[in-house]
């Protein structure tokens, strides 16, 4: 059995690691008594950029159950060191993919930009890469826009989610037009056999009566005015969104914190002749739509008749 290690000047003073350089230091005189030692703390070294001392991964990224192979695959590019390795390494990463794999990579990446730009959080992000990785699979889509495709299980991720956006707004984040997604989307709904709830305008009030600054007294006489007019059919073939916008309308114009149709429009992403027709629909039943408690600053009857 082999003697502990300690200073041969204060054998009774408590050696101190230095985790960094593997030594026992004595603190009382600084001799080094034992050099070398192995080091059982983390391993913070990088593979991935040596010179930027910001990564201190050791591994790579996580199994991505997406991909094929897990994306576990290894990939050895030719030359060492400098941004030359670095861009030949990613090349020989993509011509190693097959293209089902290399149209996933970039869907993903799609997804994650346009999720980003309108604020979705990240499990919204993984449903859609999710229902794309069942669209690619089904091969429903074959031959149209990657980023089509994209841009509608985005949608529809949203959708199943409960935080439904307009196709205005996920267009609004791409670089296809809305015509180009609603057909995706119409083919994956279809094909993928998919249910979605119904939307309502409900759906939609607090982000609207939030990106509007509105109380939250605003936003629930909204909902009540646009759930009144539906059960009383007043609103027939109109849009859940115009529905919430020209309920809005109508609640803030009522109260002390009022907002114009185009304001309204605005944020809704509807046109402010499209807010106003539909608020005229609500306007000669109006004292059946406001809540009881609703505190009127302007009088049903001084409100705008069109």
């Amino acid at each position: 059995m082999s003697a502990p290690v300690q200073c041969p000047v204060h054998p009774d003073v408590h050696l101190i690691e230095d985790h960094r350089a593997g030594d026992l230091v004595c603190p009382a005189c600084g001799l080094v008594v034992g050099d070398r030692l192995v080091d059982v703390g983390t391993e913070w070294r990088s593979f991935s950029n040596e010179r930027s001392g910001n990564d201190p991964s050791r591994v790579g990224a996580p199994e991505n159950p997406l991909l094929s192979g897990g994306d576990l695959s290894t990939t050895i590019a030719v030359g060492f060191g400098g941004s030359d390795s670095d861009n030949s390494l990613a090349n020989a990463q993509r011509k190693s993919m097959n293209n089902t794999d290399r149209q996933m990579t970039a869907a993903m990446s799609l997804i994650r930009e346009m999720s980003e730009r309108i604020h979705l959080p990240r499990n919204i992000q993984e449903n859609a890469s999710r229902i794309f990785k069942d669209v690619l699979d089904s091969r429903a889509l074959r031959g149209k826009n990657n980023e089509a495709q994209a841009a509608a299980c985005l949608y529809i991720a949203c959708r199943k989610d409960g935080v439904p956006r307009t196709f205005k707004e996920i267009c609004a984040v791409s670089r296809v037009s809305k015509k180009e997604i609603g057909r995706c989307f119409k083919i994956i709904i279809r094909n993928l056999e998919t249910n979605l709830e119904q939307i309502t305008s409900a759906d939609f009030m607090s982000r609207f009566c939030g990106n509007l600054y509105l109380p939250n007294s605003i936003q629930a006489a909204a909902t009540r005015i646009a759930k009144r007019a539906v059960d009383m059919d007043l609103v027939a073939g109109r849009t859940p969104i115009s529905i919430a916008a020209a309920a809005i309308y109508m609640a803030s114009q009522a109260s002390g914190e009022k907002r114009s149709a185009k304001e309204i429009g605005d944020v809704a992403g509807a046109a402010e002749i499209t807010v106003r027709q539909t608020y005229k629909l609500l306007y000669p039943k109006a004292a059946e739509l406001f809540p009881e408690d609703f505190r009127f600053v302007t009088p049903i009857e001084a409100l705008p008749n069109s």
